[in-house]
Order: structure tokens, then C-alpha cells, then sequence
């Protein structure tokens, strides 16, 4: 079993350091399901067999010294082993290093993959494209029963939940590569027409309501962006735009997508119905972010969750608190 545990443990460093490396493109939620799986049934094994046969072999150790005792006090002779029998008690009862890194870790494995899997995932903002709302190096966390309760890896679900509303803000397996998770807003949900041009939204014809809020100062470009309040869900948000940029678009900025035919581009923006089971996602930072007007709609199967927190942020602790 030695062996074994040393092979099982070497695949999984081999494929975390190739992840790391980049030599391969990894699955968290898949690692952690075996690593749950795995340690699981050392779990079992050691809870119903292995741990018995120690404590068997601690048991026959006992009687055999009670023996020898019991013979050694009928003939007369004293004896006192307790310490030594006390040391090999303890080291037949110990648990050898390949239970320990298996069996041992398995209640602490256990309860990530559960509680990331059905309860609440960390993530990690990495790039300016929902700022001002999130900033980068915002860790926020991800409500994953909000949208209905799905497996993990399969990301089948379970549960129906709430439908996604406009405003939301929700974390999703990227279309063109599931393997990556992204964060937008919900702009567009099945059915609506969303038309921005000229930098401004409208839903179904609707303008949505912007009123002006003082200029954003962006520290990363040390730039101030024009900045406005937001009316588009149940609660006003913020975002920005870059006047600098045009608003249009080129045929070599848009990729091809299922349902590209339901988007019309032009030299003012982009105008798209959304079809049903879709949503339509974009960035606070308007002007940049890589979002639905260039890579298309995010299928219900892609959603992952509702963002709805910031627990920390190590360069400003104001950061810490909830977001619209």
C-alpha cells in the first residue's frame, strides 16, 4: 500500500505542477473530486480495516504482556516492562505516513469540496473589466445554490433556484473555453433585445436610466473615466466609460459564436436578441471589457453563480463588504 499511496500522490503533484507550469489547462473542481474520492476510500479502509488490525495487534500485545506478567508473578520474579509496553502500544496504534496524507486529510477535503461545490465558492478579480464595481485583487465570494444547486464537474443542475436578473452580477464558465471562469453583469435575459450604441444601453427599446456620479480616478492607468449611476436591476450600480474609445465595431473585433446571427453590428455599437436559455453579459467598465457584444451569449449550463461579496482585499480593507 506504501507503494501505492506514493504512485497515487505522485499523479496528483504531477498534475497540479503541470497545471501550475502551464503545460496542461486545469480542472480545480475535477481535482477536488477525486482528491475527495481518493481519500475517501482510504478513509473507508482505514476506518474498517486498517485501524482495526492496529488495534487488534495493540490488544494481542496487551494480553501476551498480561501473560508473561501473570507467569512471571506465579514464579516469583519481578518484572516491570509498562514503559516499553506503553511504547510499542503507541506504535502499533500509530498511523503510518500513506493513512496520514490520505485517510487523514479526508474530513478537511471533504468539506471544501462541499461547501465550494453547493454553499459558497472564493474567487479572485483579475483584470479592471467589472470596475468600478470590483477591483483587482477584490476576493469575493460566489453564492452557488442562488441559480438552482448543480453537480460538480458536470455542472448539471439539480435544482431550479432564481432565474438570473438583469444586474446581477454572475461568475460563469467562459463560452469559448468552459475551463475559465469569468465575471460580468447581466445585461440581457432570454428574449430581450439588447442594443448598445453610441455607448449607451437600451433593453427592448427601454433606455436604461443613467444619472452622472463624480469622475472615477482608475489607479492602475492613473486616468479619471466619466462615471454613472446605473439603473439596470433591483438596485443602482456603478460603471464607466472611455470617451477616447469609439463605440462601434469591426468585423476582426467580433468571433463567431452560436446565435451570431441574432446580433447586428455597425459603426455605433451592437444590437442582439437574446435567444431563450442565454443571457447577455457585460463589464461595468464598459469600454474595456471582453464581454457578450464580442464572444457571444452565456448558456444557463455555463452559470456558476451569484457574486455578492468582497471578504478581502489586501490593499485596501475597505474593500470588505457587499456590492450591487
Amino acid at each position: 500500500m506504501q507503494s501505492l499511496t506514493a504512485l497515487v500522490l505522485g499523479a496528483f503533484a504531477s498534475y497540479i505542477g503541470a497545471w501550475y507550469f502551464g503545460a496542461i489547462e486545469g480542472n480545480f473542481a475535477l481535482l477536488l473530486f477525486l482528491a475527495s474520492l481518493v481519500t475517501g476510500l482510504y478513509w473507508l479502509a482505514e476506518r474498517f480495516h486498517f485501524l482495526p488490525q492496529r488495534r487488534a495487534a495493540a490488544a494481542k500485545l496487551e494480553a501476551q504482556a498480561l501473560q508473561r506478567r501473570t507467569e512471571n508473578e506465579r514464579l516469583g520474579v519481578a518484572s516491570d516492562e509498562g514503559g516499553e509496553l506503553a511504547q510499542a502500544r503507541e506504535k502499533l496504534l500509530m498511523q503510518p505516513w500513506w493513512l496520514d496524507w490520505t485517510a487523514g486529510l479526508f474530513p478537511v477535503i471533504i468539506a471544501v469540496f462541499l461547501l465550494r461545490s453547493f454553499l459558497f465558492e472564493p474567487f479572485k478579480i483579475p483584470s479592471g473589466s467589472m470596475i468600478p464595481t470590483l477591483l483587482v485583487g477584490d476576493l469575493i465570494l460566489v453564492n452557488k445554490f442562488h441559480y438552482g444547486i448543480r453537480l460538480p464537474v458536470l455542472n448539471a443542475k439539480i435544482t431550479e433556484g432564481h432565474k438570473p436578473q438583469r444586474g446581477d452580477v454572475m461568475v460563469f464558465r467562459y463560452p469559448p473555453r468552459p475551463s475559465q471562469d469569468y465575471i460580468k453583469r447581466v445585461v440581457g435575459v432570454p428574449g430581450d433585445e439588447v442594443a448598445y450604441l453610441n455607448k449607451r444601453l437600451t433593453i427592448n427599446g427601454q433606455p436604461v436610466a443613467t444619472s452622472a456620479m463624480p469622475e472615477f480616478f482608475d489607479e492602475d492607468v492613473m486616468r479619471y473615466f466619466p462615471q454613472y449611476a446605473e439603473a439596470l436591476g433591483a438596485a443602482p450600480h456603478r460603471m464607466i466609460v472611455d470617451k477616447d474609445r469609439r463605440g462601434g465595431f469591426s468585423e476582426a473585433e467580433i468571433g463567431d459564436f452560436p446565435y451570431r446571427q441574432s446580433c447586428r453590428y455597425s459603426v455605433e455599437g451592437v444590437v442582439c436578441k437574446v435567444p431563450e436559455g442565454h443571457y447577455f453579459m457585460m463589464g461595468d467598465n464598459r469600454d474595456n471589457s471582453l464581454d457578450s457584444r464580442y464572444w457571444g451569449f452565456v448558456p444557463d449550463q455555463n452559470i456558476v453563480g451569484k457574486a455578492f461579496f468582497v471578504w478581502m482585499n489586501f490593499g485596501s480593507l475597505k474593500r470588505i463588504g457587499s456590492f450591487n
